[in-house]
């Protein structure tokens, strides 16, 4: 149903260091998400990429606000730049942009995960053709999945960004599968694994 999935492996610049230990961090990440269509007929395949803040005080706690479903965070700095309800189009579906480097200092960790809106037919990631999930700073990819690894369940985790006491952000790939609705989902998101 899905391609194979491709580990990803920590990508160098220049001096060789891996881009989540770069002394400045990363700074601005893109995550894109894909898939197919629905075939006609039945109905559409809408899946959505959701990004949590959470902060210093409760880095595993409740989120201090959600963004998703073409909405922005209160400061712009994490956006969903293109929202797909169908899978049609060219490239990727949807689009969501982190501005880490300009979060606010009270946000010590971002978590992004992609969600299967449940219609009248309930679908998991098994059913959804061609799914698939970019996150790259720049040019530089940092992590690719398929979601083969979570084809049963409905909603997954896919990223997990960390600031440091230095204030730098790094990044951890976090494909972490999910059962239930977007409710559900959001608020367990973020909890320690």
């Amino acid at each position: 149903m899905g391609h194979a999935r491709r580990p990803a492996a920590p990508r160098s610049r220049g001096g060789g260091s891996p881009v989540s230990s770069v002394s400045k961090g990363l700074r601005k990440v893109e995550i894109g998400l894909k898939w197919d269509p629905s075939p006609a007929g039945s109905s559409p395949n809408d899946l959505d990429l959701i990004a949590a803040t959470y902060t210093s005080d409760d880095p595993y706690g409740t989120p201090d606000y959600l963004v998703h479903f073409d909405s922005r965070s209160p400061d712009g700095t994490i956006a969903l730049n293109r929202d797909s309800r169908t899978g049609q189009g060219f490239g990727f579906d949807e689009v969501m942009v982190l501005e880490l480097d300009r979060l606010a200092p009270r946000y010590s960790r971002v978590v992004v995960g992609v969600a299967i809106q449940q219609q009248e037919d309930p679908k998991v990631f098994g059913d959804i053709p061609n799914t698939a999930v970019r996150i790259r700073e720049g040019y530089t990819e940092l992590a690719q999945s398929d979601l083969a690894d979570v084809a049963a369940c409905t909603a997954t985790t896919v990223a997990e960004f960390t600031r440091d006491e230095a204030g730098a952000w790094a990044f951890r790939e976090a494909v972490h599968g999910f059962g239930g609705d977007l409710a559900t989902f959001t608020a367990a998101m973020g909890g320690k694994r």
